[in-house]
């Protein structure tokens, strides 16, 4: 095993770390610090959160600052403005012994003003989040002419928050001859296609396999009836006395609810989700950070960026639609070299997404049993005892008390005394679980019992039929899987055409040839009339209100025709003759055929912008411009 010293850590970084308790370097470390320290070397790294990538990126990037030019010379992007503050202040913490170096966090949610303020006067490594970046570059405060080395941290997370244009219009004001470092938990495709882009000759690094979970993480499934769902959570976290987890919801409505009936029953826990205030955010984030909450229940959006140690327990409350989110929760245990576990709580409809996973993360699942209520009385019984063992005795403080406390438990003998403290804490769970019915676990067989359609698989079917959560609005899409659709592109879509406006984006169903998507219901108009002017790849966006015709065909493939459709189709033939002569031909429209004009000079009349925007919509990848070659 390598020190830092050999890896060319410079002495004054090595006193640092050395105070925070780096001994030896991690393996993504010991492969990233020696190529970034050399010039000209770009880098594609595959590893997932805790396994030490940003000292990794942090210590070459603060080797390499030249402290007597004040002027910006390192950028780290990032997705969120936690992840943002979490990485300024570990590099502040590296950097303890190089005085006058200078680190800025720039994010949304604070004062533009005295980012503005620092960065006139002056700093050598900005770390940020793309929105608040592009707002200081277009007010020609934050000038990125002097940057040698970008980081991009969690450059999956950026993009399916729908960054890649930002990220796009960054690199374009970054040198061409700058070092180029992407860490990434999956390689998607989208993750290559920057990679080729925007890197000259990247070397891959890859810590474990490609799109790994975490090998200190043990992954747990207990498969129950829908309806048991929360009666097997409340189990699984009693049978944990010490947990600290993260419970992970699909929804804001579903993370909401489990949070509020946890809180009823008397347990120590709060939720996280895109409808609280950032204010209300930073509050849950702190008090769990600090563990005075010992549950905290998110949505997969609202936990990015949330950078806690010495996570126990991270709960599936069902599993996610994609590989990647999975690999990102459970990735969040098991950090540092320690062992974490990950629960899913699924029923028999989702046990074709577990085997999804376990062929994408390459570990199995284990298939739990779970615990009765004896075993989970007896773990927590161990709790209460372990805890009177441990309390810290200050006998000066209690000594002038202990004489009243000892006439007053002196009709007591000590075996009466214990019972009564134990059973101050554990009669919750001994009157709970006395009467509780076992819950029954699904048999293999189960789920062939019946010909029925299972609504959370998810078919095509179901999702055209899918009803919007109360608040939003459905919306059909022309553009599906088959056009290269999917949720990171009608993100970017609906993002880079209504800019002004910050539109809350709901549910996401992906089909063959065509999507749906859910906005909130006071903004669907504006996102209606924003992308019904785009035209992609030549074909033209509609964009409509989800109804029961849409996307619907018959066995020919053709579309369905709607009640008004049919009811032209039926009306007298003369009528239908006259109103052809009224309307022009599609030759005479200029177009050859359904995918658009005949000329390309007719192209500008679908976009968004005229032909004077610098961005009048999107190119041939979808990506945004390309970086020019050397």
């Amino acid at each position: 095993m390598k020190t830092f010293e050999e890896l060319g850590v410079s002495a004054e970084i090595r006193k640092a770390i050395e105070e925070m308790g780096y001994e030896y370097p991690m393996p993504v470390q010991e492969e990233v610090i020696p190529y970034l320290l050399g010039n000209g070397n770009d880098v594609v790294a595959l590893a997932q959160t805790g396994t030490g990538k940003t000292a990794a990126f942090g210590l070459p990037l603060i080797q390499k600052i030249d402290i007597n030019e004040c002027v910006p010379q390192a950028l780290v992007l990032c997705p969120t403005r936690e992840l943002c503050l979490q990485i300024a202040g570990d590099l502040t913490d590296y950097s303890k012994y190089i005085s006058d170096l200078k680190i800025l966090p720039v994010y949304g949610g604070s004062s533009i003003e005295s980012q503005i303020k620092s960065l006139k006067k002056g700093v050598h490594i900005i770390v940020a989040t793309p929105g608040r970046l592009i707002d200081l570059i277009e007010r020609k405060v934050a000038r990125l002419e002097t940057i040698k080395d970008v980081v991009m941290d969690e450059a999956d997370e950026m993009l399916n928050m729908g960054f890649t244009e930002s990220i796009n219009a960054i690199l374009e004001k970054v040198p061409e001859d700058r070092n180029t470092l992407m860490f990434s938990a999956t390689m998607s495709p989208e993750i290559s296609r920057i990679a080729k882009t925007y890197l000259h000759d990247a070397k891959e690094i890859t810590i474990g396999t490609k799109n790994e979970g975490s090998k200190n993480v043990n992954h747990i499934a207990y498969i129950v009836h829908a309806k048991d769902k929360y009666l097997a959570l409340k189990r699984v976290v009693d049978y944990y006395p010490q947990i600290y987890g993260i419970i992970f919801c699909r929804t804001r409505i579903e993370t909401q609810e489990i949070a509020d009936k946890l809180i009823q029953d008397g347990y120590n826990a709060d939720s996280l989700h895109g409808e609280l205030s950032q204010a209300q955010r930073d509050l849950v984030m702190q008090k769990f950070r600090q563990r005075h909450l010992q549950l905290l229940v998110a949505t997969d959006v609202a936990a990015r960026g949330l950078d806690v140690n010495d996570l126990t327990h991270v709960i599936n409350y069902g599993l996610p639609d994609d590989t990647e989110s999975y690999t990102h929760r459970s990735g969040r245990t098991g950090r540092a070299g320690k062992t974490g576990i990950s629960i899913a709580i699924i029923n028999m409809r989702e046990k074709g997404r577990m085997r999804e996973i376990e062929r994408i993360i390459n570990k199995k699942f284990t298939i739990g049993t779970l615990p009765a209520g004896k075993e989970i009385c007896e773990q927590q019984l161990i709790k209460v005892i372990d805890d009177i063992e441990k309390v810290k005795v200050n006998e000066e403080d209690i000594e002038a008390f202990l004489p009243n406390i000892y006439r007053k438990f002196e009709w007591l003998s000590k075996e009466d005394l214990i019972k009564r403290v134990v059973s101050m804490e554990f009669n919750r769970f001994l009157e709970y679980y006395r009467n509780a019915p076992e819950i029954e676990q699904p048999k293999a067989n189960e789920k062939e019992k019946s010909d029925k359609p299972r609504k959370d698989r998810g078919s095509d079917k179901e999702k055209t039929a899918r009803k919007a959560e109360k608040g939003y609005a459905r919306l059909f899409l022309n553009m599906g899987k088959t056009d290269g659709f999917y949720a990171n592109q009608i993100i970017e879509l609906i993002n880079r055409n209504t800019k002004k406006e910050r539109i809350q984006i709901g549910r996401i169903d992906l089909m063959q040839n065509f999507s749906f998507f859910e906005v909130a219901e006071q903004q669907a108009d504006i996102v209606i009339k924003a992308l019904n002017k785009v035209v992609i790849k030549g074909k033209r966006i509609i964009v409509e209100v989800a109804g029961e015709n849409n996307g619907k065909s018959d066995k020919s493939g053709k579309k369905r025709d709607s009640k008004a459709s049919k009811e032209k189709k039926e009306a007298p033939a003369k009528e239908n003759k006259a109103s052809k002569k009224d309307k022009p031909s599609r030759e005479e429209r200029g177009y050859t055929s359904a995918r658009g004009p005949k000329h390309k000079d007719d192209w500008k009349q679908f976009f968004i912008h005229d032909e004077s925007s610098s961005n009048p919509g999107f190119d041939d990848t979808g990506m945004g411009k390309k970086k020019k070659k050397k």
